[in-house]
């Protein structure tokens, strides 16, 4: 069988060297030094990641403690909205069941209309802090009425 020559293994570096320039200088980096940083590295990066994650999670909170802030003042503005709709309704109703009454009906007549029942003279009383709201009698004859024209006629020329 024939022989092969195989060739003799050098190292490229010295022995024990480290291929990093400051091996040149004299200050060389264990092994264990490198795999240090290495880990290092990566407990820094799983130290920024687990941060990053944990800082969404809050800004995801506080936006949603605030949305829900915002909805309870809604609520609460919306109740009382609601509470102050039901309490005109509930007088709206009480003066409707009072205006039931056939009493009540004749005495606002009397009061705020001036109507007198048939036979009844009405009587006006004119005071210094009252404006005159004369109610005409039936006794009494209105002139004929005039048209708009005639009436401004005879405010500025007279008649």
């Amino acid at each position: 069988m024939p022989e092969y020559r195989t060739r003799p293994s050098f190292p490229s570096r010295p022995g024990g060297s480290s291929p990093y320039i400051t091996s040149a200088i004299g200050i060389e980096e264990t092994q264990g030094r490198a795999r240090a940083r290495r880990s290092s590295l990566f407990t820094r990066t799983i130290i920024w990641v687990t941060g990053l994650v944990c800082l969404a999670f809050l800004l995801g909170s506080l936006a949603q403690a605030w949305t829900n802030s915002q909805l309870t003042q809604q609520l609460r503005a919306t109740q009382a909205q609601t509470q102050q709709a039901q309490s005109y309704r509930d007088y709206l109703a009480q003066q409707a069941n009072r205006y039931q009454d056939p009493a009540v009906i004749a005495k606002e007549a009397r009061e705020q209309l001036g109507y007198v029942r048939p036979g009844e003279r009405p009587v006006v009383i004119v005071g210094s802090k009252q404006t005159s709201s004369q109610v005409p009698s039936p006794d009494r004859k209105t002139a004929p009425s005039q048209n708009f024209w005639q009436a401004w006629w005879n405010i500025f020329f007279g008649s």
